[in-house]
């Protein structure tokens, strides 16, 4: 299927503005870029505080002055490379307020300077400390749950499987979930738009050491063993038609229903690889962010 009109026209306004390479730039080079781009979202919180989450930075969006809220502990995409509090101010801003319920932004350390699984082991110790610390953040530990776009996605999905702490759903946007490429969508979306397979196999390079084993448990979730899948929580799995991760994102939901695990797995078609960030200027998009939200509140209030 083509490009939606929507997508084609924010893709010819990003071509007009210019800007660098991914794979040509360094991260440094890519992250001033990428973080230039930021901007906050306009949903008015009850209350946005910076924390520190056992040592990971954090931010905490409440929508409201609830006390018994659930939590969503999200993980911010950008190939484990570029991203931050900043860049996905918007979509946390947007779950709250849509959910009625808290979001906890995850800044996890970055490769290339903290190669994995330095970003696995902080998404961890962060959703350990906001379980253990749920009356300081005002929700109710037995609300919590997970979520995450691309490379956020992958850690999602992999605190879902180890499970630290109980979880009640798992929202999967795009994930990468299978380190080796070996998927038909990074051949068929090669040249992206937006993420292309040379783009991914330098956010890769950067995160996996070279002695690296890419089918770990914590880099693929989608090579773990049954016994990791089976008990996970819900999941809602999200892909676009013109992704290089769209296969694996898929594969993974099937194996999640396999293992006997409710999932839902929704393909957007004529959508690209991060066109859940544009939910202001997409109807797609918007809509994906009804769904999650919707989702989410649902598990929350189960």
């Amino acid at each position: 299927m083509a490009l939606h009109p929507q997508a084609a026209a924010i893709l010819e306004m990003m071509a007009a503005l210019g800007g660098p390479v991914i794979h040509e730039s360094t991260p440094e080079e890519f992250r001033a870029y990428y973080n230039s781009r930021s901007v906050p979202g306009p949903e008015v919180m009850h209350e946005i505080r910076d924390l520190s989450a056992g040592g990971v930075p954090a931010r905490l969006y409440r929508p409201t002055d609830r006390t018994d809220a659930g939590l969503l502990v999200y993980y911010h995409g950008g190939g484990w490379v570029i991203g931050g509090l900043d860049s996905h101010d918007g979509i946390c801003r947007s779950l709250a307020k849509r959910s009625g319920h808290a979001v906890l932004s995850v800044d996890y350390r970055m490769a290339p300077e903290h190669p994995f699984p330095a970003a696995a082991e902080d998404a961890l110790c962060s959703l350990r400390w906001a379980y253990e610390n749920a009356s300081e953040l005002g929700v109710n530990p037995d609300r919590i749950a997970v979520g995450g776009d691309s490379a956020g996605g992958n850690l999602a999905a992999v605190v879902a499987q180890q499970r630290p702490v109980p979880l009640v759903f798992q929202l999967l946007i795009y994930p990468a979930t299978d380190m080796t490429q070996s998927f038909g969508s990074h051949i068929e979306n090669e040249a992206g738009p937006v993420l292309t397979k040379q783009a991914m196999e330098w956010f890769i390079g950067h995160y996996m050491p070279a002695t690296a084993d890419k089918k770990d448990s914590l880099a693929s979730p989608l090579f773990s063993p049954d016994s990791l899948f089976v008990g996970a929580p819900p999941a809602l799995v999200i892909t676009a038609e013109h992704d290089p991760l769209r296969d694996e994102g898929e594969a993974y939901g099937r194996k999640l229903i396999e293992n006997g695990v409710p999932a839902s797995i929704i393909r957007y078609y004529g959508m690209f690889h991060s066109f859940f960030s544009m939910h202001q200027l997409m109807d797609d998009a918007n809509t994906a962010h009804d769904v999650s939200a919707a989702m989410l509140a649902k598990a929350f209030n189960a």
